[in-house]
Order: structure tokens, then C-alpha cells, then sequence
């Protein structure tokens, strides 16, 4: 390992989501110290993640009634997905500068404040084109606040537990989302659906005073980046950790996983109702509690497979999951029975629960310590990205062809998944924990 300068490492630790050691000091049998109050801040990443949930889970049983109440096709319904792909985006493109200027604190404020904007603008039925540009703010919130959560748990011990618990937290927001969506959406026969913003613009406001009393010892500016000459060295530093980045083949592949499997899960949670409306003649009003069994069965997923996974292998276990994730698909497309559908969909939350977790994990022992923190974050927005794309694309499509292209989409798309976490890296260090 090459010897850096006392400035780069100050550089590095300023710019770092984790509390991690330098990385002079570390080794293959080091752990790094605990931080400062981590319960509490592992609590406030997990309510993070249940915000977040909230906010995606509950799109796929208001589409009935966005089409309905602003009158347009579903096709239309992609200017959504196309402006939340917009907010990661513009996430992606600013993360590096922002993480040079601002400590972890006030990155995760930042993402928890634009996160209670983008509610705030949706709580009194605002225009079709006002609520699509809240769907922005929205991801762009996430992706400062989520993302550099996620980074901060994948760097403490037993990161698999952890991890595996804010993603349950994720999917116990995608959970919930649906039951009070649909509960108020369907609550009077003029429907009043966009009241349900009330819920997650109240969960956002709570989630913005713990991050800011849980992560209050991360709140102060790095001193290395006040002044020219800080910030001509932190831009270089910058520069530098970029490029290595984008020339390391297991971030683009490992990206290449995310982005297929957020298109699968994000495009199911989006379009089922929809397509179960339409295609199978379901009633809107209990139709809308269904995705609330695929989030049910992820949450558990997340929390019993976690170590399971860990101790019988990542690499042989996700690939074991997607199988039956694709098996458990074709039952949902090919057998025309509700309750059959409702079951397989549950089934199939459970099992592709530990996905995320787990990529994140695997990245975090994959990458470099002189990279870690910044690739995961780079992972992060780009499979988020494809969790924008496909839903948008499926939406276009249907607006042609109809919703039932849902199904083929989605055995698509977890198949690619399947074959990208194949041809992951391996790294013999996955179980040294």
C-alpha cells in the first residue's frame, strides 16, 4: 500500500461517511473503533430507510387514482419514474462536491430536509406537474440521506447485521406505505388520496430531528476544507478517488446488479395494482392492500436471511434467491388466480429481501478502503437509477400495449440481476467478521 501524505489522509477521513480507522493503520484483522452514541444513529439510518419506504411503497396503490383524479394514461405515469430518476441524477453528479464542503450530519439534514419539501408540496392535491417535480425532490432527498446512511452502517462491525436490519426498516416502510395509502384513498367515495402525504410528511419531519440530535458530533464543516489551499487539495483528492473509481471493474458490475434489481422491485411495487386491476379484474379498493404482502415478506426476508446468508455464502445465496425469485414470477404471471398471485408476490418479497444488503455488504469487503465509502455511495445512486428507468420504460409501454407487459418485464429483469451477481468479483475476505 503506498504511503500517503499526513494531508490526504485528513482528506480522506473528512470525506469518508464512515468513522472508520485511516487507512495507514488498517489491516485485515483490524475492526474499526465504535463511534460515538452508534445505536442511536443506527436507529436514526434505519427511520431513514422506513421514510423512504413509506414514500415508494405507497405509489404503486395511489396510480389508480393519479390516473384517474389528473386524467391521464399510464403512459403518462413514467413522467413519475422520469423525474425521480432525475433526483438521483442530480445526486450523482453533486455528491462528490458535497461531501467535500459538508460533514456526515449535515449531508443526512440536507437529504431529511428536501425529503419533508417534497411532501409538504403534496399534501393539498398540487398540479400534475408540480406533483411530478415533487417525485425529484423527493429522490434527490433520499439520495443524501440514504445513501450516505447506508455507507455509515456498511463500515461498522457485523455490517450484515446492521444492514440487514435499516433495509428491513426500508421495506417496513413499503410495508406500511400501502395500508394507510389505500386506507385513505379509498376512505370517501370522493376520493381525498394526496391527505396521505400527511403521514410521510410527519414521519419526515420526526426523521429530521433524530438525524440531527443522533449524528449532532458530525455537524461541523471539516477544517481541511476552509481556505483555497484546502480546497485545491480536497478537489484533487477528489478528482483522484473519482478516477479510481470508474476504473474499477467490481463497482460497475456490482452497479450493473442494483440496476436491474431495483428495476424489478420498484417496477413490481409500482405497477401491481395496476396491472391486477386491469388484467384481473380486481377491485381498486382491495387491490391496493397486495403490495403490502410483497413488502410484508421482504421485511421478513431482510430479517431472517440475513445471517443465513452470510454464513452459507453471499455469492451461492442470492444466486439461489433470484432462481426462486424468477420461478415464484412465473407464478405470478402465468397462473390467473388472485389469491394464487397475492401468495407467490409475498413469496417472492421473502426472497429477494436480502438482496440489497447483501450487494452492499459484498461491495463494502470488494472495494479498497481508499474507496470504499465513495464507491458504495456511487453504487447506491446508480441502482437507484434503475429503479427509475424501468418503471418509467414499463409505463411507456403500457400505454402502447397495455399493463400486462408488467410480467415479462419483470422476469427479465430479475434474470440480468441473477446473471450480474455471477459475474461479481469474488474476494476472500467476505467472512473474516
Amino acid at each position: 500500500m503506498s504511503t500517503q501524505t499526513q494531508t490526504e489522509t485528513i482528506v480522506l477521513q473528512a470525506r469518508a461517511s464512515t468513522e472508520a480507522i485511516p487507512v495507514e493503520h488498517e489491516t485485515l484483522d483490524s475492526s474499526p473503533p465504535e463511534p460515538k452514541w452508534m445505536y442511536a444513529k443506527i436507529l436514526s439510518a434505519g427511520l431513514s430507510f422506513f421514510v423512504a419506504g413509506v414514500n415508494d411503497g405507497s405509489l404503486g396503490s395511489l396510480i389508480p387514482y393519479v390516473i384517474r383524479t389528473y386524467d391521464i394514461g399510464t403512459n403518462m405515469v413514467a413522467v413519475l419514474y422520469g423525474t425521480t430518476f432525475f433526483g438521483w441524477l442530480i445526486a450523482a453528479l453533486t455528491n462528490g462536491k458535497i461531501v467535500q464542503y459538508l460533514d456526515l450530519g449535515l449531508i443526512l439534514c440536507l437529504g431529511a430536509a428536501i425529503q419533508v419539501l417534497s411532501q409538504v408540496l403534496r399534501v393539498w392535491e398540487p398540479p400534475f406537474a408540480l406533483y411530478a417535480i415533487t417525485f425529484c425532490l423527493a429522490s434527490l432527498g433520499q439520495a443524501y440521506n440514504d445513501t450516505h446512511a447506508n455507507t455509515f452502517v456498511s463500515g461498522l462491525n457485523g455490517a450484515h447485521r446492521w444492514l440487514g436490519f435499516i433495509h428491513a426498516m426500508y421495506a417496513g416502510g413499503c410495508l406500511v406505505g400501502p395500508f394507510v395509502a389505500t386506507g385513505v384513498a379509498s376512505a370517501n367515495i370522493d376520493s381525498k388520496w394526496y391527505l396521505f402525504y400527511l403521514f410521510p410528511l410527519g414521519v419526515g419531519v420526526a426523521n429530521f430531528a433524530f438525524v440531527g440530535v443522533s449524528f449532532r458530533d458530525r455537524m461541523a464543516t471539516p477544517t481541511i476544507l476552509r481556505g483555497e489551499e484546502g480546497r485545491s487539495t480536497a478537489s484533487n483528492s477528489a478528482l483522484k478517488e473519482i478516477k479510481e473509481i470508474l476504473s474499477t471493474p467490481g463497482v460497475w458490475l456490482l452497479s450493473l446488479f442494483f440496476f436491474f434489481f431495483l428495476g424489478a422491485t420498484i417496477t413490481a411495487g409500482g405497477w401491481m395494482v395496476e396491472y391486477l386491476v386491469n388484467v384481473r379484474n380486481g377491485d381498486v379498493k382491495s387491490m391496493g392492500y397486495v403490495p403490502a404482502g410483497f413488502y410484508g415478506g421482504s421485511f421478513l426476508g431482510r430479517l431472517l436471511l440475513a445471517e443465513p446468508t452470510h454464513r452459507f455464502g453471499e455469492r451461492r445465496m442470492i444466486f439461489i434467491y433470484t432462481v426462486l425469485c424468477v420461478g415464484l414470477q412465473l407464478v405470478f404471471w402465468l397462473v390467473p388466480n388472485i389469491i394464487t398471485e397475492a401468495v407467490a408476490v409475498s413469496l417472492l418479497g421473502f426472497f429477494s429481501g436480502p438482496f440489497f444488503a447483501t450487494g452492499i455488504y459484498v461491495g463494502s469487503k470488494i472495494f479498497s478502503p481508499e474507496i470504499r465509502s465513495s464507491a458504495i455511495a456511487f453504487v447506491f445512486v446508480l441502482g437507484q437509477i434503475g429503479g427509475s428507468i424501468f418503471p418509467a420504460l414499463t409505463g411507456i409501454i403500457a400505454g402502447q400495449v397495455g399493463v400486462q407487459v408488467l410480467q415479462p418485464m419483470l422476469v427479465g429483469l430479475l434474470g440480468a440481476a441473477g446473471v450480474s451477481w455471477l459475474i461479481l468479483p469474488k474476494d476472500t475476505a467476505l467472512h473474516q467478521d
